[in-house]
């Protein structure tokens, strides 16, 4: 019944603001389907708490402590978005970048881009699973390229072809396993379903499983920013509009990477081997190394956070990669980052509307202008920095214990990239929020940003019980 509301109010919401975008109120009723979405996953976050992981509509979808706190923490940043994006959205459109038929595509396609990202971490059957993220990719090229600027269609261009390039091999990756689980127990239809391969993990062929994997983390890799077929996601951030960016970077990330981690829980069952973490900590260094290089040269707002999200998924590969405690780690990673990265681009979408650039050069003394917007995008970049005290800083505190108990020779390339991801994000951000200005204005965005933040910051010192334990039931899923 709960997984039925979760899926059944976006698919409501995206037909229903299909057919009524282009009213003035379409932006309250997108944040209203929104909160509908967040009160539903509170219903099946008290159903799990009372009954553990459980399945649904015949085994397609199942609910576990792996993807239960991811379903609520995409509710939840929909609905800060939602709320966000009512003001941002309004002000575009006075300003003559956006049509009312914009609007409308924009209000409409926000409800299917939540939809595809909630099905995706519900599903129990890995060819839904792959449906959903192609239908991801799909609706979001529509919101990026929402302005019909020529560079907004190159960027909607490219991404359509990385991600769906990526989302073939995945594709390949699946009808692999596929055909693995057959070979096992004999062509069935519940042979796609996660929890059946879990079941039979330790008799899969482990030559097919370990190719698949490599198919897999390729595909779901490129949708998730790893480098090197990241350059979709700088374009795609700084094109589109800033709440498609937040949830690009602190929501469908996640998403990609969630279907890589239930796919290496597979191939360690078979391989009896970290052949599959090696993978993901060589893929997750390289891209904290280079992202954090590429930090160092950017002059957009947005292409910042969008190369400061390449490094912090790569930390969070990199972790998973570790397995154990590192798990655990990534999973606290990816809870803070998504807090702080949504509340870091709510505060530039105000920041850059002011400026009316996003030429970082071009943007100084913003606390003085905008002092809500001006304090939060600074404690925002501190924590992407990760400066104590932080969920972030903990996580990583954890990654670089590990590194130096079990793999000291990746310690060099941690240290350097967090190192100069530092250094580039707290210099540049520095230099836009303080300086001279003259006019102040009230900030629109400062309450959410501001919300995010102290949820990232408590949880650097105390996680909550059932959080803490459902980090733990999926730290040891993960091995």
């Amino acid at each position: 019944m709960e997984i039925g509301f979760i899926l059944g109010v976006p698919l409501l919401g995206g037909i229903t603001l299909a057919m009524l975008g282009q009213k003035a109120w379409a932006s309250a009723l997108n944040s209203l389907f929104s909160f509908l979405l967040l009160a539903a996953t509170a219903f099946l976050v008290l159903r799990f708490v009372k009954h553990g992981p459980f399945s649904a509509f015949g085994e397609q979808f199942f609910i576990d402590s792996l993807n239960i706190f991811l379903i609520a923490l995409t509710s939840l940043v929909a609905f800060t978005t939602s709320l966000f994006s009512g003001t941002y959205m309004r002000r575009e459109k006075e300003e003559g970048r956006l049509t009312p038929g914009s609007l409308h595509l924009y209000h409409s396609m926000f409800q299917i881009f939540v939809l595809t990202m909630v099905l995706a971490l519900s599903s129990n059957n890995l060819g839904i699973l792959w449906v959903s993220m192609e239908a991801a990719t799909l609706s979001t090229v529509l919101l990026v390229s929402l302005y019909r600027t020529k560079a907004g269609f190159g960027a909607a261009w490219n991404y359509f072809i990385l991600c769906s390039v990526g989302i073939s091999q995945a594709l390949f990756g699946t009808i692999l396993l596929y055909f693995s689980a057959a070979q096992v127990a004999g062509p069935d239809e519940h042979a796609i379903l996660w929890t059946h391969l879990e079941s039979i993990k330790d008799s899969l062929p482990p030559s097919v499983v370990s190719l698949a994997f490599i198919f897999l983390l390729v595909g779901y890799g490129a949708k998730a920013g790893l480098v090197p077929l990241h350059n979709w996601l700088p374009d795609a951030h700084a094109e589109g509009p800033t709440p498609v960016s937040a949830l690009l970077s602190g929501l469908l990330l996640n998403v990609a990477l969630y279907a890589i981690l239930r796919v290496k829980i597979l191939v360690d069952g078979a391989l009896h081997s970290n052949f599959a973490g090696n993978l993901m900590m060589a893929f997750g260094l390289l891209s904290v190394v280079v992202a954090a290089f590429f930090l160092l040269r950017q002059k957009s707002l947005k292409r910042l956070f969008a190369y400061s999200s390449i490094e912090h998924v790569g930390l969070m590969t990199f972790a998973f990669g570790l397995g154990g405690v590192g798990s655990m780690a990534g999973l606290l990673h990816m809870t803070t980052h998504t807090l702080a990265k949504s509340a870091a681009f709510f505060a530039a979408g105000e920041v850059i509307q002011k400026a009316h650039t996003q030429t970082m050069g071009d943007i100084r003394g913003v606390i003085r202008q905008i002092p809500g917007a001006g304090w939060g995008l600074m404690f925002a970049g501190l924590l992407l920095a990760g400066i104590p005290p932080s969920g972030i800083f903990l996580s990583e505190f954890m990654m670089l214990g590990l590194s130096v108990r079990q793999a000291v020779w990746t310690l060099p390339f941690m240290l350097v990239g967090l190192g100069v991801g530092f250094a580039a994000i707290v210099w540049k951000i520095q230099e836009m929020v303080f300086g001279e200005a003259k006019a102040t204005s009230v900030s629109f965005s400062a309450p959410l940003v501001w919300i995010h933040l102290v949820l990232a910051i408590l949880l650097g010192f105390y996680i909550p019980p059932y959080l803490l334990h459902w980090y733990r039931e999926a730290a040891k899923l993960l091995g």
